[in-house]
């Protein structure tokens, strides 16, 4: 959910030196906290992805009011409401927004229930490739020789995991994939915006409480596991930090930088999928090491370039090229 919601709030002025540290910061903090996650899920256990997803979409809805409060745009929200009264049926491709981010938080939690975290960690490398891809062809994005390169060693990649099983697992296709058709979308409806996310959320909150409701009223979920009395209230406010950390992080740091950090939490997902218990399969292990290589030809391509820009910049020179579209 990264790339969706540094949109609105990101600004678009160089950060000082003391905005880009604290940046750094609360970045790593976000990282970490969205990796604990992966890692105390399978401790919510026997409450259902389904349930967990309706808990973060309902402690989501007061988190974006409040940072949109926080931030002086309270306007997006009812910038989209007078639109939605003058035409009703903005709400279909609305829902269709919201269903989509809500197949990405549900996965993010039934993936570490179910063995699959891996699965999804690979999704959030070959995430950023992706986007690359769809902004040279979608948006006319000018893309450097490594972009190129990077792209072309994480294709050798998914192309052996093609060959060696047939197909690559669907819970890397829903987020590499997935993902960008929500980004793709809210643009074209004009609503990649905070604004925008809140009514994605309030669309499914009816959807989200009959899900907590009937979780916590089957009887059967606290009487295996009584610690989600306190244990779930808790996942929710950490997921809830999480993301104001992800939200201050974008702020904070230029665009440029935030899309290296951006790299941090799928690396982080795979050492919690480990922690878990989880394991690469030999055969696997070819197409990781593309991936990962792919990753590491971005950051670098990218860390390079912020440092020559830095330079350019103290000798007056032109502003950076960003390393990668971002979303939204």
């Amino acid at each position: 959910m990264g790339q969706s919601t540094s949109e609105s709030i990101s600004g678009g002025a160089s950060p000082g030196r003391s905005a880009t540290e604290r940046g750094l910061i609360v970045s790593v903090i976000s990282s970490l906290c969205f990796a604990g996650i992966y890692f105390i899920t399978p401790k919510l256990a026997p409450a259902s992805a389904e349930s967990l997803w309706g808990i973060r979409n309902l402690f989501t809805l007061p988190l974006i009011l409040l940072t949109l409060a926080v931030f002086r745009q309270r306007q997006f929200v009812a910038d989209i409401w007078h639109r939605i009264r003058r035409k009703p049926l903005l709400l279909l491709p609305i829902l269709f927004c919201g269903l989509l981010v809500a197949a990405q938080l549900w996965v993010f939690s039934w993936a570490p229930l179910h063995g699959r975290g891996l699965q999804v960690a690979l999704g959030y490398f070959l995430l950023p490739l992706i986007l690359v891809i769809v902004g040279k062809f979608l948006y006319r994005d000018r893309l450097l020789w490594w972009h190129w390169l990077a792209a072309g060693v994480a294709a050798v990649g998914v192309v052996w995991e093609i060959f060696r099983v047939g197909s690559v697992s669907w819970e890397t296709l829903l987020v590499a994939l997935g993902y960008p058709v929500y980004f793709v979308l809210r643009r074209a409806l004009n609503i990649n915006h905070l604004g925008g996310m809140f009514w994605e959320f309030l669309v499914l909150a009816p959807v989200a409480l009959w899900l907590v409701i009937a979780e916590a009223t089957n009887g059967r979920t606290l009487v295996e596991n009584p610690t989600l009395v306190w244990l779930g209230p808790v996942f929710a406010l950490w997921s809830g930090f999480a993301l104001i950390c992800y939200l201050l992080a974008s702020r904070f740091l230029s665009i440029s930088i935030f899309g290296l950090m951006s790299y941090l939490e799928p690396a982080l997902l795979v050492v919690a999928s480990l922690l878990i218990g989880e394991r690469i399969a030999s055969g696997e292990w070819p197409m990781y090491i593309a991936v990962w290589g792919a990753v590491g030809i971005l950051v670098l391509g990218g860390t390079v370039q912020l440092i020559r820009s830095s330079r350019g910049g103290r000798r007056g020179g032109p502003d950076p090229q960003p390393p990668a579209p971002q979303a939204g």
